[in-house]
């Protein structure tokens, strides 16, 4: 987002870093004087705008917060990428003649050039000049391309919410919204020859937050778009894009990374080929290299005359600009000094920015080293492309909120597991690694059992609520599931060995409990891991028998006989059952995007999770596998969360939908989530509204902080306060309760008396290191398979 680059403009040295691109190097440079707040009026404020519209310049006033003046007019305060609520937006001089991540275009005509700047569009003449803006606010937009009759511009914007495709008239006037996806963005836009369609790229991502593209084309007058390129799978993580139509408009160039295997993978070798440039053949389908070899090949140009290609290589850490000849397949280097691609890390929104030749196909405009510039086809001729901007940019304060360290309590903020009694009555969830209980109608949390130092968790009732079942787990002795009364008495283990197991859950006449069994290794125990799947155990005891491998999250139905449980094929969430014994294997519902089923007891409803939300369907009967999407599809689906669930459960019977998100437990009423016929007219009943109150799980907790006082005596400590950050060779730190009282030389620091003393002779004592981007697991037992 625009607010959090142009926060960087107070600096001298401007690191351009936005949602949009990740470039490395970025160098906007000549900004000689601060950051001046300027008074916006409230009609420039609002909404995106319609025409390009100048901004007002630096000047004197108060700066003005967005959610007062949309409530002034009368408007929500729902999220606007050019008002966000709450924000106060402030002018900041831009005055350069360098940029960061320049896409450049040229017009049909050859006469102006379109390019990018830190998210506004601007079009200037082809040998240089004052630029004009013409695209301009909070939000970013990039990628421009000229239409073949150069009237309007075709570009990537995130005005609308999240990244889409717009067109305006080369002037900046008349923003349209082409493409209107929320979810599966687009960036990248390309004109037919005709003019009559747009090509893009749409961004799939995966479950590691990573993705692929596709690419799409979209009639100009609108469209829900038409797939041409798919990813090769639901997992896949490699990218693809940057299309681009041939000057004949009878197919699509594209990059693809084409290394081995679906995972994407950091830092890979760029010398050998990363990326290829493919050729999409409208008529047939079609897909053959285009460009290839060491060093890759990304960004595909070609010339308007159809004979030649431009495109980016690497190499070793260069980026240089190539030639191809398309009959002869002959390759030349014409610039050697190009910026670095993004060839070995994420290229979403393309792996080099755009470029243009011009329409005699003598010439290359790029932009590299914060210039824009020209070359010849030959490689002769380098030129610079001289602009200079001195306008502004809206930014948007940063939030600080003031953290208090370590307070002498806390209130905790995420309960586990929360699971509803049968009777709606009482809550039992997980905090702190243990179990509590409360009354719904009101009172304070209680421990269910006070007889365990284990960590208790994944509770659940029997049907009648007289009984429930958890997993109690030590690192030392691993898990065991235990079977108690409602409140907690009367405890026995019914598994028969050590495992580790997750998600108990009782028979309707609660005879039998069905469990998983997982696998340990890495933070936990690798013992006791073999065969892992979906298990049952009678209550009275007896061996567990395997039910089903590759399978999770058990659940009934109505049946005693039949068993719901999680699965996964190519990437897709399924819900599927099976008799006890694994055998006649019905798939129920599956979802792309679906991370959770749950089943109402009575077996007439399926609750899902999809993009953080509840949304509660019917479920057939029978054997029919039904999609399911937020969306809906071939049954109804109604949203009953607003603002994000987690732990979703029934009670009542199947009456009853709750779910829990941070320390509040949600309830919905299953009759007020459908109609019973369809409704029309003055007796059609209002849409369900999600609740917005719940009943707090929360508790205030005493901080466990340590008393006495240590000393760390003959320590060799690195220090980074103030005129004395160094080393101290012979130093000593003192710790009173759970602060550093003093750190210093040994002879300047007095010992308190009754000190517990540690000799550190030999050790290097520093401050702590922050990894404030970790990845892997921190912990296990989540509830997704």
């Amino acid at each position: 987002m625009k607010p959090f680059v142009a926060a960087a403009l107070a600096t001298t040295s401007i690191l351009a870093v936005n949602s949009a691109s990740f470039p490395a190097h970025a160098q906007d440079q000549e900004l000689p004087r601060p950051v001046e707040e300027t008074q916006v009026p409230e009609d420039e404020i609002l909404a995106p705008r319609p025409e390009a519209e100048p901004l007002p310049q630096p000047g004197s006033g108060e700066p003005v917060t967005n959610e007062a003046a949309m409530t002034a007019q009368g408007e929500d305060t729902d999220w606007n990428v050019e008002a966000p609520p709450g924000a106060t937006i402030r002018q900041v001089p831009i005055r350069t003649d360098e940029g960061t991540w320049m896409d450049v275009d040229v017009s049909p005509d050859g006469r102006r050039i379109a390019f990018s700047m830190l998210g506004d569009i601007y079009t200037m003449p082809l040998e240089g000049g004052a630029p004009t803006r013409i695209s301009q606010g909070l939000s970013w937009d990039v990628h421009p391309r000229f239409s073949p009759d150069g009237a309007r511009i075709a570009f990537t914007s995130d005005r609308g919410g999240g990244d889409n495709i717009w067109l305006m008239n080369a002037d900046g006037s008349d923003m349209r919204q082409l493409t209107k996806e929320d979810f599966r963005l687009l960036n990248q836009p390309s004109w037919s020859p005709d003019g009559r369609y747009i090509v893009a790229k749409k961004h799939f991502t995966t479950g590691r937050s990573l993705g692929t593209g596709e690419i799409w084309l979209y009639h100009v007058s609108g469209g829900g778009g038409v797939k041409l390129v798919e990813r090769p799978n639901e997992q896949h993580q490699k990218e693809l894009g940057e299309p681009i139509y041939a000057p004949g408009g009878d197919a699509i160039y594209f990059t693809r990374n084409n290394t081995p295997g679906p995972i994407f993978e950091y830092a890979q070798d760029s010398t050998q080929g990363i990326f290829e440039i493919e050729r999409y053949d409208l008529a047939t389908g079609e897909r053959t290299t285009a460009v290839s070899g060491y060093g890759g090949a990304v960004r595909p140009t070609p010339s308007p005359d159809g004979q030649s290609i431009a495109f980016v290589r690497r190499d070793k850490d260069q980026s240089q600009l190539w030639v191809k000849d398309i009959a002869s397949g002959q390759e030349r280097m014409v610039y050697g000094q190009l910026d670095l691609d993004v060839q070995e890390t994420w290229a979403v929104t393309g792996v080099y920015p755009n470029m243009g030749w011009t329409p005699d196909s003598e010439r290359i405009v790029f932009w590299a080293g914060g210039k824009i510039r020209s070359v010849d086809r030959d490689g002769t001729g380098v030129r610079d492309i001289p602009f200079r901007v001195d306008d502004t940019r809206g930014i948007a304060d940063a939030p600080h909120p003031v953290i208090p360290v370590a307070p002498d309590s806390f209130n905790t903020a995420i309960p586990r597991f929360a699971t509803l009694s049968p009777d709606g009555r009482r809550v039992v969830f997980e905090t702190l690694g243990k179990l509590y209980q409360m009354d719904t109608g009101g009172g304070s949390p209680r421990r269910l059992s006070t007889n365990s130092d284990a960590l208790e968790l994944w509770p659940s009732f029997s049907r009648d609520g007289r009984r429930m079942t958890f997993v109690r787990w030590t690192d030392a002795g691993l898990g065991e599931i235990v079977v108690a009364d409602a409140d907690g008495k009367n405890s026995r283990v019914i598994t028969g060995q050590p495992g580790h197991y997750a998600a108990p859950v009782f028979s309707p006449d609660g005879s039998t409990i069905a469990f998983e069994k997982r696998e340990g290794g890495y933070l936990t125990s690798p013992d006791y891991s073999e065969n892992p799947g979906v298990y049952r155990v009678p209550v009275a005891g007896g061996a567990a028998q395997l039910v089903a491998r590759d399978t999770a999250s058990p659940q009934f139905g109505a049946d005693n006989d039949r068993l719901f449980m999680l699965a996964s094929e190519s990437g897709e969430l399924q819900l599927v059952s099976t008799d006890l014994s694994g055998e006649a294997r019905r798939v129920h519902a599956k979802g792309e995007l679906a991370n959770d089923f749950r089943v109402s007891p009575d077996g007439d409803y399926l609750a899902f999770r999809q993009n953080y939300e509840a949304f509660v369907m019917p479920l057939m009967p029978g054997g029919q596998a039904v999609n399911v999407s937020e969306s809906g599809g071939p049954l109804p689906v109604t949203k009953a969360s607003q603002g994000g669930a987690d732990y979703i459960g029934w009670s009542d019977g199947g009456d009853t939908l709750h779910w829990s998100m941070g320390p509040t437990l949600y309830r919905a009423p299953v009759a007020s989530l459908f109609r019973d016929a369809p409704a029309v007219g003055e007796d059609a009943p209002a849409p369900f509204t999600p609740p917005t109150t719940g009943i707090s799980m929360g508790m205030t907790i005493e901080a466990d902080k340590p008393s006495g006082t240590v000393v760390l005596s003959n320590a060799r400590i690195h220090t980074m306060a103030g005129d004395g950050a160094g080393t101290i060779e012979n130093g000593v730190i003192v710790i009173e309760g759970d602060r550093i009282a003093a750190i210093g030389p040994a002879e300047q620091i007095a010992l308190p008396s009754g000190a517990n003393v540690i000799d550190m002779q030999g050790r290097v004592l520093m401050p702590g290191l922050v990894d404030a981007h970790a990845h892997g697991p921190q912990g296990t037992g989540d509830l997704i398979p």
